[in-house]
């Protein structure tokens, strides 16, 4: 599955689906429009080809935007980049899930998507409402659909030729194995939390044993202070290798055999996210050790999509 060794130029074929996903990943989850124009040229430049977005994160046509401009400026053609969106909650009904990638596609400008995502597994109430409510402010899900429905309406984008791969995120393990034993079409990639405070080892594992592409975000536990940037063992390792903590915590996440996802704001945090080599063995095997856990984003236990900006 891993088609280059080094890691700035490391990319998946994807076994379930088309296409060659890098494993270095620029995540799109910016609220601020002109912010998300800036960094998302600005990750274009420092050389990441692998763009995440989101129907959730309402900045799909700023990205879009951003990825027009860029490849120009640069000459970069659109097979070079990889383009993954999510669907929210409230498309899960079979018939919402097409026109809910249409409008995805269009909003980045894009005759295609090379992965698209199911975001959650939680299905809310069927509508144009992302975040629908009760009277005493609580989600209302939609009891009406199983994650089984939403995938065989997911397979049939592959089946038109609308996307090359399809995928989870925000999954646990219990939810993704029997889907991925029901599924026609296997999930490609499985997006979720993952760092050194949350390894996800057996969901790894079964990725790695089903060919599933294991993508990590916030392998650097969403910047959160006090976190696994500010661990002692990171810290030690980082003085040790000449290397800044992130990229430390990058290493360790790609040694592992995923790929992952992180979101600078500046050129300068782009292309230090972007410099990412193999630590020593000692160092890798000691971050293995480092016994704290910590789940930064609860929205696998909620569905409520309680998103924490990433670094």
């Amino acid at each position: 599955m891993i088609e280059s060794a080094s890691f700035r130029s490391k990319r998946y074929a994807l076994d379930h689906g088309g296409g060659h996903m890098p494993a270095l990943g620029f995540g799109t989850l910016i609220p601020d429009a002109a912010t998300t124009i800036r960094a998302t040229r600005d990750a274009l430049e420092a050389g990441y080809r692998h763009i995440d977005c989101a129907e959730r994160y309402r900045n799909e046509r700023e990205v879009g935007e951003a990825l027009r401009t860029g490849l120009a400026a640069a000459g970069i053609a659109r097979e070079d980049l990889f383009i993954t969106t999510k669907m929210w909650n409230n498309n899960h009904r079979p018939e919402r899930v097409e026109p809910a990638f249409d409008a995805s596609r269009d909003r980045l400008g894009l005759d295609y998507l090379d992965l698209y995502l199911i975001h959650t597994p939680f299905a809310f109430r069927p509508g144009d409402e992302q975040d629908p409510r009760d009277e005493n402010g609580n989600v209302i899900y939609d009891p009406g659909v199983t994650l089984l429905d939403t995938w065989r309406a997911m397979e049939a984008l592959v089946d038109a030729g609308k996307c090359r791969a399809i995928g989870l995120s925000d999954i646990l393990l219990d939810e993704v194995a029997p889907l991925y034993e029901a599924a026609r079409i296997k999930p490609a990639v499985v997006q979720v939390e993952a760092h050194p405070y949350l390894p996800e080892a057996e969901l790894l594992e079964f990725c790695k044993a089903k060919k599933i592409v294991f993508l990590a975000f916030a392998p650097l536990g969403h910047g959160i202070r006090p976190g696994p940037l500010e661990d002692p063992v990171i810290a030690r390792i980082a003085m040790r290798t000449g290397k800044t903590p992130a990229q430390v915590l990058l290493a360790w996440a790609m040694q592992r055999g995923g790929a992952l996802l992180t979101t600078p704001k500046t050129a300068a945090r782009a292309k230090e996210n972007f410099d990412v080599d193999a630590l020593p063995q000692d160092a890798f095997d000691e971050i293995n050790r480092i016994e704290t856990r910590q789940r930064f984003n609860q929205v696998v236990n909620t569905g409520s999509g309680g998103f924490l900006t990433q670094r």
